[in-house]
């Protein structure tokens, strides 16, 4: 059997990775989005999380791999928005220095048509992205949705709240939505507010 990362940002993070066309996907703001709704998620479903009047308020003390929950207990009430856009780089960052270090990804530096220095980023193990697929892909496809894996209903929701067409292409987000409804709502309120941003972030660009 295929070892996996423990925590769900890196294993977005590595959903996220293209075997086929052997890179990333996921680039920028929307793959931080991502990561961090997935560190919030996690937090959510272990109950180190709550939800209070809309927002996240700490819950049951407990391991802080992100500090985000150091974050939260130090501000004033938020909503899931704002802890989503807040330092969305620095937390990709983050998270690709973690997998580099424990050996799951190679980070190379290169130059973009000769000229621009850029990391490349490429999988050790392919077998890895393929389990981390194949439970997403059951999680979609599989068993009722309270027994699916709720790390696995989590990816899958979160991939097609950040519209990661590594996991879920358009066609797929389409054909399954009831489906990632269900699974949208086994993983907490971090998950629609991604959604959220996004279409803000459409509105604004077509409006600008």
């Amino acid at each position: 059997m295929v070892e996996i990362p423990d925590t769900l940002p890196a294993r977005m993070f590595l959903l996220a990775y293209d075997l086929r066309k052997e890179r990333m996907t996921q680039h920028g703001p929307r793959l931080g989005y991502v990561l961090r709704a997935a560190a919030l998620t996690e937090l959510f479903l272990d109950g180190r999380l709550v939800e209070e009047h809309g927002r996240p308020v700490p819950g049951t003390p407990g391991d802080d791999p992100y500090g985000l929950l150091a974050e939260i207990s130090a501000s004033r009430p938020r909503s899931w928005q704002h802890w989503i856009r807040k330092d969305v780089r620095a937390m990709a960052g983050t998270v690709r220095e973690e997998l580099a270090r424990e050996r799951w990804i190679r980070v190379t530096r290169e130059r973009r048509l000769g000229l621009f220095p850029r990391d490349r980023v490429s999988v050790r193990d392919p077998r890895v992205v393929k389990a981390l697929w194949g439970g997403a892909s059951s999680a979609l496809r599989g068993r009722p949705v309270a027994h699916v894996n709720s790390y696995d209903a989590a990816a899958v929701a979160l991939a097609a709240a950040g519209e990661m067409a590594s996991v879920l292409p358009g066609s797929d987000r389409r054909r399954h939505r009831r489906r990632i409804e269900e699974l949208t709502a086994r993983s907490g309120p971090a998950v629609p507010a991604v959604r959220k941003l996004l279409r803000a972030r459409r509105a604004a660009a077509a409006a600008g």
